[in-house]
């Protein structure tokens, strides 16, 4: 998850529909014809509804789930240790 995608959302604290604004402004007017949510912790659940609310209620019969990839990072703390984060990359695209 370290490269930039110009097509990609990165789903943090924010409320859920903002970020469904930002997938459905993406997908209608910003040229692309997928977009990738990516997000690692706990925000995980929040990109899982992000897709479920644009695929059900936003854009039904337009965009469908393309692929889920799902992994893990290792993040220095700042007392030297290392811990292990989930992440998950949520594609969808234009039917």
């Amino acid at each position: 998850m370290s490269e930039r995608d110009p097509s990609a959302i990165y789903i943090g604290r924010k409320p859920v529909m903002n970020y469904v604004l930002a997938v459905v402004t993406q997908l209608n007017q910003g040229g692309f014809d997928s977009c990738t949510l990516k997000a690692r912790g706990r925000s995980i659940s929040t990109a899982v509804d992000v897709a479920e609310i644009v695929r059900q209620r936003f854009m039904k019969d337009i965009v469908e789930l393309e692929k889920i990839e799902i992994g893990s990072e290792e993040l220095d703390e700042s007392d030297g240790r290392t811990r292990s984060v989930s992440t998950i990359e949520i594609t969808l695209k234009k039917k």
